[in-house]
């Protein structure tokens, strides 16, 4: 199992990020539908990050990290992606066509497909 490439606490190392406009509306879902969806919507994110970069569960069980640092987590797993060559404003697809472009195999879309 590998360490995550960043910190759970290392929000501020990437201030350049200019995502005010998303926080904000996640802010208002997060708020509005309830925590617990989110919450748990994140979870299972995060486990199926980890299994597909091989990542350790730390510092402490998936769902804990997004029960109590839910914040810090999605910036962890953001900047995960970003050190893993993702490009979130091109999304899912186009990141799969990046990724074989470049000879990585990525996890394979399940029969739905993902949706941005």
């Amino acid at each position: 199992m590998a360490d995550w490439s960043t910190g759970l606490f290392d929000c501020f190392s990437d201030c350049s990020l200019s995502c005010g406009g998303n926080c904000l509306l996640y802010l208002l879902v997060h708020h509005v539908s309830g925590c617990l969806i989110t919450i748990l919507f994140g979870y299972f994110h995060r486990r199926t990050l980890r299994r597909d970069f091989g990542l350790k569960s730390s510092p402490c069980p998936d769902f804990c990290v997004h029960c109590f640092c839910h914040y810090c987590a999605l910036c962890q797993e953001y900047r995960e992606l970003q050190n893993h060559g993702f490009d979130m404003k091109i999304g899912y697809d186009a990141n799969v066509q990046k990724q074989q472009n470049r000879g990585v195999t990525m996890a394979p879309m399940n029969e739905e497909g993902m949706k941005r």
